[in-house]
């Protein structure tokens, strides 16, 4: 009888997801890399204390994901999101808080955050997220995305202007939502980053919506994205 072939498959072929961990709480952060180093598709490249050490490791070992505790040090890790996507926006933040707060998670979403979970969350479910963000698409944890709907904006009966959409904008909306960015969206669709750029204005002019907070919950309230 041949052997079964793992899940991972890709990890055999060396395609495994480079993850950077940082968190100020060594035995926090020891069983962080201990967890993920379970699992044979994921590489820890750097596990480490502090914000600036962060960028600097990002910028040595280009992770595709970083996992960031949401405050080390006194520095919020959404002030370190923001700089992480400005200088390497191939990464995908994962933010790790203590806090379930939708407005929270709202500012980690504008900060450029793909995931977030709360520390309560399970090792497996952290796999889950580390994996959808590799793959370009946003994780939110459970219970959380509903909340987030909940205080802005639950489901509306009228849909109308989804069906004012174009096919185009429909499809820059889901990737938008799902963390996208514009060179991204650009390769996948065979668009120039610049025609991205435009319909994208113009989609969020013809929705009313005027930041990237507001226009993840829209994607998820219409069904365009899933809540995850």
């Amino acid at each position: 009888m041949p052997p079964r072939k793992t899940n991972h498959s890709k990890a055999e072929r060396g395609h495994r997801i480079s993850v950077l961990l940082a968190d100020d709480h060594g035995i926090a952060r020891d069983g962080l890399r201990c967890l993920l180093e379970t699992a044979s598709d994921i590489k820890v490249v750097a596990a480490i204390a502090g914000v600036s050490e962060a960028l600097r490791e990002i910028e040595r070992a280009a992770p595709k994901v970083a996992v960031l505790k949401f405050e080390m040090n006194g520095v919020t890790g959404l002030d370190a999101t923001r700089i992480i996507g400005e200088k390497a926006p191939q990464v995908g933040v994962i933010v790790l808080s203590d806090q379930s707060s939708p407005t929270v998670l709202r500012r980690a979403l504008e900060a450029g955050a793909r995931g977030y979970l709360t520390r309560e969350s399970s090792g497996e479910e952290l796999l889950k997220a580390i994996r959808e963000v590799a793959e370009g698409k946003r994780y939110l944890g459970r219970g959380l995305a509903e909340g987030f709907v909940d205080l802005y904006g639950g489901p509306r009966s009228g849909a109308r202007n989804v069906e004012g959409l174009t096919v185009t904008e429909r499809n820059i909306l889901r990737l938008v939502a799902n963390g996208g960015s514009n060179p991204s969206i650009s390769k996948a669709l065979g668009l120039s980053t610049r025609t991205v750029e435009t319909y994208r204005l113009r989609m969020m002019r013809k929705l009313g919506i005027d930041s990237l907070a507001a226009l993840v919950k829209y994607a998820i309230r219409h069904g365009i994205v899933p809540l995850e």
